[in-house]
């Protein structure tokens, strides 16, 4: 009997461990630098004055706090601790010298929609579930805390010669118009998208980056595209 347990136990398989997730994050600065990277969300820690708080895997800061953008400043409208569930209430205050002042501060975005719960809760951005890989989150400084800013989102299709180009504008819902006068730019090409959002440019075939920038929104992600 205790062989036919063992052999039974040897063919059952142990559960796979849950991946990590990575993302895609751009933080981006009130004067326009931005800093975009592949992260890891994996568990980590961060300093709360005086105390060091353990923040969980999955959560938009813990992939923030991984990317080290520079000096985060965070206050605690809970009691975080050692265990990464007490998190949920650690805010973003500060990223470098750029701090929340009034109704001005950093939020944050996974794809195109303002997150609905704090960037450690454990039930993930919109309370139903953590990041997964692949996710895009990006941080900006908001202009105003009940009406942000929009966001761009850029879309890339090669053709003979170039790209067109498809600027959209995203509000905190997630709700996209066509912007005019975005600048997209690149290899040093620059083109304004018109009335429906859209621009031609003319690029050598190769790899190219291709990133939307327009004064009193935030950038969009850089897109890759190969031009035949």
């Amino acid at each position: 009997m205790a062989v036919l347990v063992a052999l039974a136990a040897a063919g059952t398989a142990a559960p796979a461990a849950e991946a990590v997730a990575k993302v895609q994050q751009m933080v981006v600065f009130r004067h326009g630098p931005a800093v975009t990277k592949r992260v890891s969300a994996a568990e980590t820690s961060v300093r709360v004055g005086a105390r060091r708080c353990a923040v969980g895997d999955g959560t938009p800061l813990a992939a923030l706090a991984r990317s080290l953008p520079g000096r985060l400043r965070l206050s605690d409208f809970g009691a975080c601790s050692s265990r990464p569930r007490d998190a949920a209430g650690l805010f973003v205050t500060g990223i470098r010298d750029e701090r929340n002042r009034g109704e001005r501060g950093w939020v944050y975005k996974v794809g195109h929609r303002a997150a609905s719960a704090g960037a450690g809760d454990m039930g993930g951005p919109f309370g139903h579930g953590r990041l997964r890989t692949g996710q895009r989150v990006s941080w900006f400084y908001c202009l105003r805390a009940t009406d942000c800013q929009r966001t761009l989102g850029l879309r890339v299709e090669p053709m003979a010669g170039g790209i067109v180009a498809t600027v959209r504008g995203y509000d905190d819902a997630g709700d996209g118009v066509a912007v005019e006068g975005a600048r997209v730019s690149a290899a040093g090409v620059t083109g304004l998208t018109a009335a429906d959002g859209r621009v031609q440019l003319m690029l050598p075939s190769g790899a190219h980056g291709v990133v939307a920038r327009k004064e009193g929104v935030v950038r969009s992600f850089k897109e890759r595209v190969e031009v035949p």
